[in-house]
């Protein structure tokens, strides 16, 4: 049990999707007694077994399937299988599996730009379960930013250049030292019109001469719209700390959308 927790440890710190399997009770004839557990990641077994064999086998397909399922609404599945029905075996024993899967929203956040109100936001973020990625020119800003195994710091000489680097299901955050700097990184992100969130932080005058900017440079009215500015909820002052929390908010509520925890017109998830 202990090796066994520490191997999830280590998928977990690590953000890899992953699906715990728990042999919970065996019957009949049946070579392994209840408690075997693995671990399964998208390339396979990682660690442990429930028993071997044709068994082992189903699992592991099992896991798999369930590892690979777009829906998010259900974490657990509990199975009861006959093994001469369920897994072609000849013995007429049954077993009981629990399936539990970890990370499989994958939820990426990248932020361009590692200034005041990344550095207040970046820590918050990094209570939930979720990758980051900062980038920015300036080493000594990347620098200040706690050190965690779910964040990566890149310098990168140009921001805009590294958009084509970006995965195309992360959630995009735009708040670098300028408007000049925000411009092509944004418009560089519209064009490929992939991104589920692209937002820049900014006033709703600064909103209004982007879009305007955006336009001019060709892109329709459609896409430019798409874009958030401001940033985050319209709720408290202008302190980072208090800017970062709007935008924490938006954020988990654009999130829910998406994976389909919350209904849309419903922002405040119902309390149990």
């Amino acid at each position: 049990m202990e090796k066994h927790l520490k191997q999830m440890q280590v998928l977990l710190e690590a953000g890899t999707s992953f699906v715990s399997v728990t042999l919970v009770e065996a019957k009949g004839s049946t070579p392994r007694a209840q408690g075997g557990r693995m671990l399964v990641t998208d390339s396979g077994l990682f660690s442990g077994t429930v028993r071997g064999g044709l068994v082992e086998a189903k699992a592991l397909e099992f896991a798999l399937d369930f590892l690979a399922e777009s829906t998010l609404t259900e974490q657990t599945k509990f199975v009861d299988w006959n093994l001469n029905r369920d897994a072609g075996m000849s013995c007429g024993g049954s077993v009981k599996l629990f399936f539990e899967r970890f990370h499989t929203n994958n939820w990426e956040i990248v932020i361009y730009g590692a200034g005041h109100v990344a550095q207040a936001l970046i820590p918050m973020l990094l209570t939930l379960e979720s990758q980051l990625t900062c980038l920015d020119t300036r080493q000594e800003w990347l620098d200040k930013l706690p050190e965690s195994s779910k964040l990566k710091k890149l310098c990168v000489k140009s921001l805009p250049e590294s958009v084509e680097n970006t995965s195309k299901k992360a959630f995009v955050l735009i708040m670098t030292q300028g408007h000049r700097s925000d411009f092509y990184i944004a418009q560089k992100f519209l064009e490929r019109k992939e991104q589920p969130f692209l937002g820049v932080i900014g006033s709703r005058a600064k909103a209004a001469t982007l879009r305007r900017e955006l336009k001019k440079e060709g892109l329709k009215k459609e896409v430019t719209e798409s874009l958030i500015c401001p940033l985050g909820f319209s709720l408290g002052g202008n302190h980072p700390q208090e800017i970062a929390i709007s935008i924490s908010a938006q954020l988990l509520y654009e999130r829910d959308k998406l994976f389909g925890k919350i209904h849309p017109r419903n922002p405040v998830p119902e309390q149990v």
